[in-house]
């Protein structure tokens, strides 16, 4: 596994004060995750280039870019040009994203999947050598604030032993309902990046939580 890192949710932070949101955490986490919906996807409406090309000069983070849209790929040329570092596309939404993984990479830009909780492994199995990032939603994609599916972690399990056993070096990310609670079971069964939002944004301490959760995570490594 590769070392654990946090990634904050902007989709949890206070979006009157987004750059300061941003700023108190920085020091303490190696990534920002962004979640970009469009209302088709899934029901809800977040943000877009805009937003994160104004954080984008505000912080060195590495730009963890969740696309919940119907047609990724038109997104990568802005989504580089705004400043992000990765994106992740969904196998819902791009049964075979062969092309969609080289298009990402001819922009510059790192290239995850997606899977929902009622999506199987085996859905992305075939792709997996194609990516950087498989993201494992632990909770239904679209609202922020849910509660952490367990079972999710059977599914780590099966892609954390998929990846070593082909000696990859693809992180696996968890998304929803994360928190120093249940962080350190996720980690012992393969998790490398914590998506966290509520759980640090909607702290009265941010950085008290960040620090909470990566103790967690840590704990016995």
């Amino acid at each position: 596994m590769q070392p654990a890192r946090i990634a904050p949710s902007l989709l949890a932070a206070d979006f009157a004060h987004l750059a300061e949101e941003v700023a108190m955490v920085e020091p303490h986490v190696e990534f920002l995750h962004l979640d970009v919906m469009d209302g088709h996807f899934v029901p809800n409406i977040t943000f877009g280039t805009p937003v994160i090309a104004a954080l984008r000069r505000f912080s060195s983070l590495f730009f963890d870019c969740h696309l919940m849209t119907t047609n990724p790929d038109a997104h990568f040329p802005a989504l580089h040009t705004a400043g992000a570092d990765l994106v992740t596309v969904h196998i819902e939404v791009c049964p075979d994203p062969t092309r969609v993984a080289a298009r990402a990479r001819a922009e510059g830009l790192s290239f995850g999947l997606a899977l929902n909780p009622s999506t199987p492994f085996e859905a992305v199995e075939p792709f997996v050598e194609l990516v950087d990032l498989l993201l494992i939603m632990s909770v239904h994609p679209g609202l922020g604030g849910q509660s952490f599916i367990s079972d999710s972690l059977k599914k780590v399990e099966i892609a954390r032993k998929f990846i070593d056993s082909h000696s990859l070096t693809t992180d696996i990310e968890i998304d929803g309902g994360v928190s120093s609670e249940n962080a350190r079971a996720a980690r012992d069964v393969g998790v490398d990046v914590f998506v966290a939002g509520s759980a640090i944004f909607g702290s009265p301490d941010p950085v008290a939580a960040v620090r909470h959760l990566r103790a967690a995570v840590e704990s016995m490594e």
